[in-house]
């Protein structure tokens, strides 16, 4: 029982470190769960059940489907377009597009207009818009900054727009 026992207890800070390191939102979603469970289940062991139980339903249960909200509505799509370069049948045909391309991925998209496209490729550069949409010389442009979202977009774009995956220069690229 013993051993048993220091094998369950090693495991909560080795749960906690890989929590820590953790990139993936749903992964350390998954991870506090473990660490939660692995944290109600050494309390109980050692004869503290009310501290197991609230462990179990507090630091478990409740923070995880809390931090699933957050997390959840932080997925937007954050699509940047000029005021006055798309007419409304574009810009509805657009939006209906890019919200049937995302919905398998739980996205929402996020409309946010410019008045220049000066302005409009600064808030790419700045990360404040993930796409960008423009309409030049009767074409429609969009552009990316996001690899994953070039890969999702392309085959819902491909027949109507050209789509641009354009990377930002990371912090050692950009000049200073």
């Amino acid at each position: 029982m013993d051993n048993w026992l220091i094998a369950v207890t090693a495991l909560l800070p080795l749960t906690a470190l890989m929590l820590v390191f953790q990139s993936n939102p749903y992964h350390a979603l998954v991870i506090r769960g473990i660490v939660g469970a692995v944290a109600a289940l050494i309390y109980a062991v050692l004869g503290a059940a009310d501290v197991a139980l609230t462990e179990a339903l507090v630091g478990t249960m409740l923070s995880i489907m809390l931090y699933a909200v957050a997390v959840r509505s932080s997925l937007v799509l954050r699509l940047g377009v000029l005021a006055s370069a798309l007419s409304t049948d574009t810009l509805d045909h657009l939006l209906e597009t890019l919200r049937v391309a995302v919905a398998p991925y739980h996205l929402r998209v996020e409309l946010i207009v410019y008045p220049t496209f000066g302005q409009l490729k600064s808030a790419l550069h700045q990360r404040d818009i993930h796409v960008l949409c423009a309409e030049d010389n009767r074409q429609l442009l969009t552009m990316t900054r996001v690899a994953r979202l070039y890969t999702l977009l392309k085959p819902a774009l491909a027949e109507w727009t050209d789509l641009v995956y354009y990377p930002l220069p990371t912090e050692e690229e950009a000049p200073q």
